[in-house]
């Protein structure tokens, strides 16, 4: 049960680390969420500042009565509410208070982003949109996590990833009835239903049911690791990768075992670790009856059967079927 926790809150993780990365990518939801909120703030300010009018209008000593006035107020409100929902968009259906912002709308149809990054020139529909994207150049995150101090650039994220202190989980399979803290998770699962795998490598056809995935697999071919660290100049070829490095510089180890005290850097290895307790070994041979706690260990086994030996030498040429056997190896050259 434990074990099974920790694997749905590594995924869960794992999503909120995709939704920050992904967040301009989704610029189009973005505007249409801005849209929406800023229509509402936009109509509430009106009846505010139309009621603040009535309410504090005084003539020498004496003050009005708001009553009568808030009555005539709302009517008019209403009207005026009535006659500004007519701007419809006629090619999705949506209606609008204002003008302006059936305008901005309109630039989702037509493609039009008038607000220009200066600094890698991204282009957005919102000035709005452009000033959240300026945050990720300035590294500002003015969205604080009161508990565990995490910054975000929007706010949005910052709600998003307070569900995994709240363990909220809104979004349910409504095929396995499985609950989610996220949307983006959610969608994936429903991948494991259908076995969909729309993301198609070129070079090895292999398959994968998220675009990232195939992002990511694409470095085994061009051997690019973009992600640098600064403090060794060591590369990898994801940025998760690199965050779990950049632990063994600052010895933290904020993944703590329940059942002994030990602590590791990085959560795969926590729960790698709890199998030692459960005895847990889900990888099995095909073609004998031996077992792995991890599935590294299966495919080092499996060469065992192949007689595959992928580490080789550089200096000699000598193969190995496991990367230790290799190091070891290698200093003999270094005596």
């Amino acid at each position: 049960m434990k074990m099974a926790f920790i694997k749905e809150e590594s995924e869960e993780m794992k999503i909120e680390e995709t939704f920050r990365v992904k967040e301009e990518d989704t610029e189009e939801q973005t505007d249409l969420m801005q849209l929406k909120e800023e229509n509402e703030v936009l109509n509430e300010m009106d009846e505010k500042d139309q009621y603040d009018k009535h309410c504090d209008f005084i003539n020498g000593e004496t003050s009005f009565s708001c009553s009568g006035i808030e009555k005539a107020s709302s009517r008019k409100r209403g009207q005026k509410t009535e006659a500004r929902s007519n701007v419809k968009c006629q090619q999705c259906g949506k209606s609008f208070g204002k003008h302006g912002n059936f305008n901005i709308h309109m630039r989702i149809h037509t493609g039009e982003k008038p607000f220009s990054c200066q600094q890698c020139g991204k282009s957005f529909t919102q000035k709005g949109s452009l000033k959240v994207h300026m945050r990720i150049h300035t590294r500002e995150k003015p969205y604080k996590c009161k508990l565990c101090g995490k910054g975000f650039t929007e706010k949005r994220g910052l709600q998003i990833h307070t569900r995994v202190h709240t363990r909220e989980k809104p979004y349910i399979c409504k095929l396995c009835e499985k609950c989610f803290t996220h949307k983006q998770t959610l969608n994936f699962h429903m991948q494991t239903h259908t076995g969909e795998k729309p993301y198609t490598c070129k070079l090895c056809e292999k398959s994968f049911s998220r675009k990232e995935s195939l992002e990511n697999h694409m470095r085994i071919h061009t051997g690019e690791k973009p992600f640098v660290c600064a403090q060794c100049g060591k590369g990898f070829k994801r940025k998760e990768a690199l965050n779990s490095h950049l632990k063994t510089h600052t010895g933290e180890k904020p993944y703590t075992c329940k059942l002994c005290p030990k602590s590791f850097s990085q959560q795969g290895n926590l729960m790698t670790h709890l199998k030692t307790h459960t005895g847990e070994k889900p990888y099995t041979c095909k073609l004998c009856p031996k077992s792995f706690s991890q599935q590294g260990n299966l495919m080092a086994h499996m060469r065992s059967h192949t007689g595959e030996k992928p580490f080789v030498c550089g200096q000699c040429g000598k193969s190995f079927s496991i990367k230790a056997n290799l190091n070891m190896h290698m200093r003999i050259h270094s005596r």
